[in-house]
């Protein structure tokens, strides 16, 4: 690789690598690592590039499930983002999540591959009754950047600034970003890689700015956000269900980029 020319990526993770909410199960899902993929395929069109993340899989299972796979493709390029999921869960461990992560980060950079993650935004900024795990999310990040460190991975900085809190960088259900957030996020990771072009604009808020909802509209909107995203999502956990049960990646092959 020189000049930012990758010729193998390769993304693991769960559902905002997978795509969900830049697209859809009937249309097909694009998200943050395709677009980066795109990217990177402007500068080599040879690029051969596979996604084996899968929604709401925990650290664990990504480890488990995606690192010898991913490491059979020889890639000179990885991204790994793994532990949203386990920040829901009650019985969160970081040191256990982190550790899960940093295995992963240890085998890809031993192979060869320049890797990179990225932090967790705040999402209690949209999510009030995610209050409670803001403590959580600073955890998790301080333990993924020591790991990051150790083992010379890159990190992207996607928490920290006002617009990741702008409610159109955001789907409807809080947890997903929107497409323009999944573009913001591939801008990100394309300025920690130093990849040629790539800058800090990604930072800069959106305008106009959004005026601020009064009394009525905000319940109106969390009643709303509560019967479409947080009722399914309780159901799910009190049923043992998983939103990745019974599915694969989307795309498992490292394939050339059609670009968009």
């Amino acid at each position: 690789m020189t000049n930012g020319s990758y010729t193998r990526y390769v993304a693991v993770g769960d559902s905002q690598t997978e795509g969900v909410g830049d697209g859809d199960d009937l249309t097909g899902l694009r998200g943050w690592a395709d677009r980066l993929a795109e990217r990177l395929a402007r500068t080599n069109p040879e690029l051969r590039y596979a996604n084996l993340a899968v929604r709401g899989k925990l650290a664990h299972q990504i480890r488990t499930d995606q690192l010898d796979a991913a490491l059979a493709m020889r890639p000179d390029l990885v991204t790994v983002l793994a532990g949203m999921n386990d920040l829901l869960r009650p019985n969160f461990e970081p040191d256990v999540i982190a550790g899960h992560v940093e295995a992963m980060f240890a085998a890809f950079t031993k192979a060869g591959a320049v890797v990179g993650t990225l932090t967790f935004p705040d999402i209690a900024d949209n999510i009030p009754l995610a209050r409670p795990i803001r403590g959580r999310i600073a955890l998790l990040n301080d333990r993924i950047r020591a790991a990051a460190h150790r083992h010379g991975v890159i990190v992207a900085e996607t928490g920290g600034h006002a617009v990741v809190s702008d409610p159109r960088m955001w789907n409807p259900d809080r947890l997903h970003a929107s497409p323009l957030g999944h573009q913001r996020i591939a801008d990100a990771m394309a300025e920690a890689l130093r990849l040629p072009g790539a800058d800090d604009s990604w930072t800069r808020p959106l305008f106009p700015a959004l005026p601020e909802p009064g009394v009525l509209r905000s319940m109106a909107n969390e009643l709303q956000w509560a019967a479409v995203a947080l009722g399914p999502w309780v159901m799910r956990r009190l049923r043992g269900l998983s939103s990745g049960d019974n599915r694969s990646a989307k795309r498992p092959d490292p394939l050339p980029v059609l670009m968009l």
